[in-house]
């Protein structure tokens, strides 16, 4: 069964800022997210939350994985020096 994607507003309008062929990449790398949440080269992050991240050029996309309600919330996107801030 396919995972259902919910940007975050905030994700959103970070990505609406970018160029439209980064744009076109990056909405690329979260719709395969539907199908594998865990892809190859992802990497879970520090905290108490279960934080994901994947990178996609100089971007990173940070999201979170609801396997009971089988839901990928995607909370950053950001370039890689801003990712982490």
């Amino acid at each position: 069964m396919n995972y259902k994607i919910i940007l975050a507003s905030s994700a959103e309008r970070e990505l609406f800022k970018l160029q439209k062929s980064e744009i076109q990449k990056i909405a690329t790398s979260i719709d395969s997210l539907q199908i594998n949440p865990r892809p190859k080269g992802y990497k879970k992050l520090k905290g108490p939350e279960n934080f994901f991240r994947i990178r996609n050029g100089n971007f990173r996309i940070i999201y979170s994985i609801d396997d009971i309600k089988k839901t990928i919330n995607v909370l950053i996107i950001r370039n890689r020096k801003d990712a982490y801030k």
